[in-house]
């Protein structure tokens, strides 16, 4: 499609757009698996970090992106002419860009490299600067300028190279911010220097220091530059600054050489190459390297491994081939190949979720690193066919944040097996987090037929918090360690089917006074916290009937498929199993609390170790019965209708207990969440999906920004949530808040709403790509805002989700208990001219390749599997609907190399 801003190059996803800095807020990841973070802009602004404590460069939020003068900085003193910014960010370039369009520039970037080049032809000077974060163990980010004479004349001129040096933690922007440079020992060396702060000086305590931040530098035959100007106010000069200093628009002598050892001043990596004179047609080049390590370098080590031309262009090939071999392990081919170059950076967010976390880029100002437990959970769908290897250890080793009373640790840490009740010790349970785990790990045992993990033993997570945190063990202490125990103090482990069980049963007991389950914290939308008492989410009610519903099928499948009778359980669970021990009415709210709390009193502080061997049969059956009662209740309770006589269900009730959707004196008030879980988990019926369209239609659909969130409450909702304090249309107040969006679609295809589902993910894409209007990069955003901006890029869950919904649903490729059913949901725009299209992907040990044929060009609906063949021979299928399932086993007796063909040829049903 022809759009303004920026164009794909190629068939890899590389992309250009000219004049960058003439848009606000852009930014672009940079990244390895040693834990280097960094983020730069096209006038090469943004931060360095390897985390929370250690910051290279000063933390940035996105208006630091354009008001702040601390950026990556190439300076030539070009003579006749004074000083110049190889990336504009210079306060006369800065000035001229608003007047003038004399020099000219452009932004470049692929998977994970980023290349700005601008080009004063009056001056005759080109600057082609390229950075990446190098695919090795070392924190490193390496900057490369290469200088080229456009000119018909001499071209001569000073280099300087300038990184100011924050070195130390985000909390000390604002925060001692001056003590803390105090601090700072500056070491010069021949390459360039380093910062040690000599202390700690953070929230942890005053501790001895030893991280070290770096900027080194040679010229790219390898040369050392000649000199330093180390200190941050003696290089901008007495009333100078970084985007003018006096060093610099001066040409002053370097200030320091190798061996000079300065203490207690801000820092700045500025390096003086020697002059240079270039004859037209000439290049020079310079190497510049950002270094974040444990303790001093070895810098003549780092000077043989990064500094020199020869050494950044193979490494910088080394890591395209590092990015592309990861990111083609999924790989869609359509009628829109624009789009589907689109999908591979929505492939890349969320291993840039797993590296990041939630933190660390300029719009994710609020984060400190790690993760929340429902990220843990979601970010795994895109791994599980993305990263396959480590899944499964992941799994089993995210379990162990599971209370005995169903809630969990919020916070996992960066080492395996950490977790946190959540930051600052504050008690707090998110009432959806129990439901997410299982669709995670029933995903897993889809692709892999895995079943032994749900046998597999695992501890639980143990704090002060009891009770749904709702009461302190005062008994325990931090002494006593984080994992539950028994009576006689040993460590109790119980199977991932018992972790899945409780998290899933309990809140079924946990209802508020209509006899939907609590709000609590919040759910799925964090900003629906201020109703922790009396509020309730029929969204997530809905989820979890569906869930014990989905238990249910997976005790049934273990039972006939591995011969497995019974299963073992906690003895304290038989209160919950109330079918087997001793039925409930579920009907009556004080006697599903009064089980609970029986329950609650059973577990804590301790539990007995004792198990019940339970037929597995009736435990089923019990799930099957409290599916059937809350999809019953909802059906019946939750479903409303507005005056225009639109028809939906309602998602909350807030903490006057009131429900919150339907006809208010203000408007029509709806969410999507209260649709998306009640479509996706068959509460709604058919003839319901249907009339949840035409409502999702009328009352949150926007020409502008798409499919919002909610509609308008009309101000703030202190019983309600914070969200709605946000002005109506931006986060979780109203705007496309993708996630949702995404499983709305994804809701649609489950039930078979295809042309609804098709039109709901197209508006992400065209809202995504839309660059006049939302301003970002290729990928999808956490939100578009009121004015169609694309805003929080890179990191967001949303597209585990949109790869997910692509791959399972709409080209349907997915797994049953380790066989691998295809059933496509593509309409007719979605295939190629010769009616094609195709996916490649990881699935039982092998790259596959499925191509569709649909020679016709027929729409969904109209078509059905005729034939399959792999590598060319026809193979037997069984039929199942509209798709077909293959035997594992005809995978397993392919070869694991290369990539295996399967030619799906689609006929008139």
């Amino acid at each position: 499609m022809t759009k303004s801003g920026w164009q794909f190059q190629g068939e890899q996803g590389v992309f250009k757009l000219k004049h960058p800095e003439k848009n606000s807020y852009l930014y672009f990841p940079l990244v390895n698996e040693a834990g280097m973070m960094s983020a730069i802009t096209p006038n090469l602004h943004g931060g360095i970090t390897s985390g929370h404590n250690t910051f290279l460069m000063e933390p940035v939020s996105v208006d630091d992106l354009h008001n702040s003068k601390a950026s990556r900085n190439f300076w030539l003193y070009i003579d006749g002419y004074g000083a110049w910014s190889v990336s504009g960010n210079s306060a006369k370039q800065n000035a001229a860009q608003f007047v003038s369009d004399e020099e000219e520039s452009e932004m470049e970037a692929g998977f994970l490299w980023h290349k700005l080049t601008r080009h004063y032809a009056k001056l005759g000077v080109k600057a082609e600067t390229t950075s990446f974060v190098p695919a090795k163990d070392d924190k490193v980010e390496l900057m490369k300028v290469k200088i080229t004479n456009t000119g018909t004349a001499p071209l001569e001129f000073t280099p300087t190279a300038a990184i100011p040096l924050y070195g130390r933690s985000a909390d000390d922007l604002r925060d001692h911010r001056h003590v803390t440079s105090l601090l700072h020992r500056i070491y010069v060396a021949e390459y360039g220097m380093e910062v040690q702060p000599a202390l700690s000086f953070d929230e942890r305590g005053h501790r001895v220091n030893k991280v070290t931040y770096s900027v080194l530098g040679a010229e790219g035959s390898g040369k050392a530059p000649t000199g330093m100007f180390p200190i941050n106010e003696e290089f901008i000069g007495e009333g100078g600054a970084l985007d003018w200093p006096e060093a610099v628009v001066r040409n002053r002598e370097p200030l320091a050489t190798a061996g000079t050892e300065l203490e207690g001043y801000e820092a700045v990596g500025a390096l003086r190459f020697a002059n240079v004179q270039l004859l037209p047609g000439q290049s020079v080049s310079y190497v510049v390297a950002m270094v974040i390590s444990d303790d001093r370098l070895e810098q003549g080590n780092y000077a043989s491994q990064y500094l020199s031309e020869a050494k950044f262009d193979a490494l910088l090939q080394e890591n395209e081939a590092y990015w592309r071999d990861k990111l083609d392990t999924i790989k869609f081919k359509s009628g829109d190949a624009e789009q589907d170059l689109w999908m591979k950076w929505v492939t890349l967010q969320p291993i840039l979720r797993r590296l990041y976390g939630n933190s660390f880029l300029p719009y994710h100002d609020y984060g400190r690193g790690g993760r929340g437990w429902r990220d843990l959970w979601q970010d795994c769908l895109a791994l599980m066919v993305m990263e396959p290897n480590e899944v499964r250890h992941l799994l089993v080793n995210n379990y162990a944040g599971v209370r005995i009373d169903g809630s969990n640790a919020t916070i996992i840490g960066s080492k395996p097996g950490e977790f946190i009740a959540d930051r600052n010790n504050i008690p707090r349970v998110w009432m959806d987090h129990g439901a997410w785990p299982l669709l995670t790990t029933l995903l897993y045992v889809h692709q892999s037929g895995d079943l032994d993990i749900l046998l597999q033993p695992q501890t639980y997570f143990r704090d002060i918090f009891v009770k749904r945190c709702g009461e302190r063990d005062l008994s325990w202490s931090a002494d006593s360690g984080n994992k539950l125990t028994t009576v006689d103090g040993s460590i109790y482990e119980g199977t991932i089917l018992e972790h899945i069980l409780l998290q899933n049963i309990v809140p079924f007991f946990h209802v508020g006074e209509h006899n939907n389950i609590k709000l609590e914290g919040a759910d799925w939308n964090d900003g629906l916290d201020l109703a922790p008492n009396r509020g309730e989410s029929v969204a997530f009610t809905a989820f979890y009937a569906s869930n014990l519903l989905e238990l249910a099928e997976l005790l049934t499948h273990l039972k006939d498929n591995t011969g497995i009778e019974t299963i073992e359980l906690a003895e304290e669970m038989g209160i919950l199993l109330d079918s087997l021990t001793g039925p409930v009415d579920y009907e009556s709210v004080d006697a599903k609390l009064a089980l609970l709390n029986r329950y609650y009193d059973a577990v804590t502080p301790a539990v007995s170790g004792k198990k019940l061997k339970l037929d597995i049969a009736k435990v089923a059956s019990d799930l099957r019965s409290k599916a059937e009662w809350a999809i019953s209740h909802l059906r019946s309770n939750e479903w409303i209708s507005s005056q225009e006589g639109y028809e939906w269900f309602n998602g909350y009730y807030n903490d006057d207990a009131q429900r919150v959707e339907g006809d208010f004196p203000q408007g029509v008030r709806m969410t999507l969440t209260g649709q998306v879980f009640s479509i996706m988990g068959g509460v709604a019926t058919d003839e319901q999906v249907g009339k949840i369209s035409k409502a999702v239609d009328r009352y949150l659909k926007d020409a502008k920004i798409g499919y919002r969130l909610n509609s308008n409450f009309g101000g703030i909702q202190q019983n309600l949530g914070r969200a709605f304090g946000f002005a109506f249309g931006h986060k979780e107040n109203g705007a496309m808040f993708s996630h949702m969006t995404v499983m709305y679609a994804n809701a649609l295809y489950k039930r078979g709403f295809v042309k609804e589902g098709y039109e709901v993910l197209n508006s992400i894409y065209n809202l995504s790509t839309d660059f006049e209007l939302s301003r970002m990069y290729p990928g999808v955003p956490e939100y578009i805002n009121e004015k169609g901006r694309g805003m929080y890029t890179f990191l967001t869950g949303s597209a585990s989700w949109l790869l997910l919904t692509e791959l399972t649903e709409v080209y349907g490729v997915k797994g049953s208990y380790g066989h691998l059913h295809l059933e496509p949901k593509l309409v007719k725009e979605q295939f190629d001219g010769q009616g094609e299209a195709a996916v490649e992907t990881l699935f039982a040990d092998r790259m596959l390749q499925i191509v569709y044929r649909n020679a016709a060009l027929l729409d969904y609906g109209q078509y059905r599997i005729g034939s399959i063949a792999v590598n060319g021979q026809s193979v037997q299928f069984d039929a199942s609907g509209s798709g077909a399932l293959i035997q594992r086993s005809v995978l397993d007796a392919l070869p694991k190399e290369g990539t295996q063909r399967i030619e799906i040829v689609l006929e008139q049903k």
